[in-house]
């Protein structure tokens, strides 16, 4: 029907009824998320999806038959395939009342900023950041880290802003299995993906003395090294580098550590011994980490730590006259957010993540991240007691990887592996997902999903074994 720019309900009321329903179907679908595993999308669904193509009328409907169904699996408490979320019931709150308020949180007066530095506020201290460091909520690490570097960047360069880089050859240094995220932020940056450097690891950790040589190399060569970056929790196996090494060599060479934390920082909630794999991480000079991982909440949801709030605001700092603050009104509310970040025009990401610390306390999710390390090391060991299966490398945190084929050869096994791995998905008896350890294709488990309990593991693994009789 024509609206002549009408964009409001024409009835309330109805409105009322109608997102009550979609509602009450939200809720139903995360209450029996252990019911609806990920299953494959219709051939027509797209063009369903199609704007202007379908029937206008029942657009609850819609969304109950053709949306809902078709996510991509994460809520499933078998779902371990990649480090994804699971979302949270305090998320449907959070939406609402984000979606009501519809603040931008670049800047100004409003309560949505001062949520955003509530929540830094309480990571920081989670974290162990000293008081006075800052942080910026962002879509992701992968944002965060660029974020990061370019702040790395500007201090060692501190014209860089007006002058550019030049012929400067910055260099960055990472263990060998470091997010492919390091790689694009030194992209996007102009740095090239050429310089950064990747340090062999030992015993699991990027190896201090191999890191010491590369820089006096590197230095020999008029190369200018600027940052390193260490791994709380690598994507493959769940590695941590020994991150009070690299802040005392960091220190020692004068270069900027930045810790990719996306979701191995949240150790710091959990209970001993993992919790101990994170130590250090309050000495990184930048911080990246996701709370749409291990912390559970809805996509998207990251956040950058600095040490050096000048520095972070020095990085992105910019006020051209429509800009302008003011003493108080609208206008007032130091500091803005857009200072320290790119983004001007930002919705209020925070409020997933205090609805959520609010609704179940902190200490709800230190015993879910704490569970999901110990769910990790019980599948280990059921493991090693199955016939046939091999742990491919011990379990550190919350990620198993090993093979159902290993009497096979390294090529038989990566080929067993894979079809187990995607058979499972098909059947949606558990979602795995493969990796690559010492030439063989691997089944992997990353377990942050708050929504598992001891049997699934138990029931997963009798799956795999299932299905390896018929692969």
């Amino acid at each position: 029907m024509e609206k002549n720019g009408i964009l409001d309900p024409d009835d309330w009321g109805a409105f009322r009824v109608e997102a009550r329903r979609m509602l009450d179907a939200a809720i139903s679908q995360m209450q029996v998320a252990r019911d609806r595993p990920w299953q494959p999308v219709p051939e027509d669904l797209e063009a369903r999806y199609a704007i202007g193509q379908a029937d206008q009328g029942d657009l609850v409907a819609r969304l109950v038959e053709e949306v809902l169904p078709h996510h991509g699996g994460n809520i499933h408490p078998r779902f371990w395939g990649w480090v994804q979320g699971t979302g949270l019931a305090s998320d449907l709150i959070a939406g609402m009342a984000a979606a009501a308020v519809n603040a931008n949180c670049g800047g100004r007066d409003h309560g949505a900023n001062r949520m955003e530095r509530a929540v830094i506020d309480w990571t920081r201290q989670a974290m162990g950041f000293a008081e006075g460091a800052s942080g910026v909520f962002t879509s992701g690490t992968s944002q965060a880290t660029v974020l990061a570097f370019q702040a790395a960047r500007v201090r060692a360069v501190p014209d860089l802003r007006q002058s550019g880089q030049g012929d400067r050859r910055l260099t960055a240094y990472a263990g060998a299995g470091v997010h492919n995220a390091t790689l694009k932020a030194l992209e996007l940056l102009g740095i090239g993906s050429q310089n950064l450097r990747r340090v062999p690891l030992r015993d699991g950790q990027m190896d201090p003395q191999a890191l010491r040589a590369m820089l006096a190399e590197d230095r020999a060569a008029g190369a200018m090294p600027f940052l390193i970056v260490g791994t709380a929790g690598s994507v493959d196996l769940g590695l941590f580098d020994d991150l009070n090494a690299l802040a005392d060599l960091a220190a020692a060479e004068g270069l900027w550590l930045h810790v990719d934390g996306a979701f191995g920082a949240w150790t710091r909630l959990a209970e001993p011994p993992w919790r101990g794999l994170s130590d250090g991480i309050v000495r990184a000079d930048s911080l990246a980490l996701d709370f749409h991982k291990w912390m559970y909440v809805g996509y998207d949801c990251g956040l950058v730590l600095m040490r050096d709030a000048a520095a972070h605001r020095a990085a992105f700092a910019a006020r051209p006259s429509y800009l302008a603050g003011a003493e108080a009104g609208l206008a007032g509310g130091e500091p803005w957010f857009c200072d320290y970040g790119i983004d001007l025009s930002r919705g209020n990401r925070a409020i997933k993540v205090w609805c959520a610390l609010e609704m179940f306390g902190a200490a709800a999710f230190a015993a879910a991240i704490t569970d999901n390390c110990r769910q990790a090391a019980q599948m280990a060991a059921q493991v090693e007691a199955r016939d046939g299966f091999a742990l491919m490398h011990p379990v550190v945190s919350n990620i198993c990887v090993f093979t159902a084929a290993a009497e096979e050869t390294p090529e038989r096994q990566s080929q067993i592996n894979t079809q187990i791995a995607m058979a499972l998905q098909l059947t949606g008896s558990a979602v795995f997902s493969t990796t690559d350890v010492a030439g063989t294709t691997c089944l992997r488990a990353a377990i942050t999903n708050h929504r598992t309990r001891d049997e699934d593991i138990t029931a997963a693994l009798d799956a795999v074994q299932e299905m390896r009789l018929r692969v």
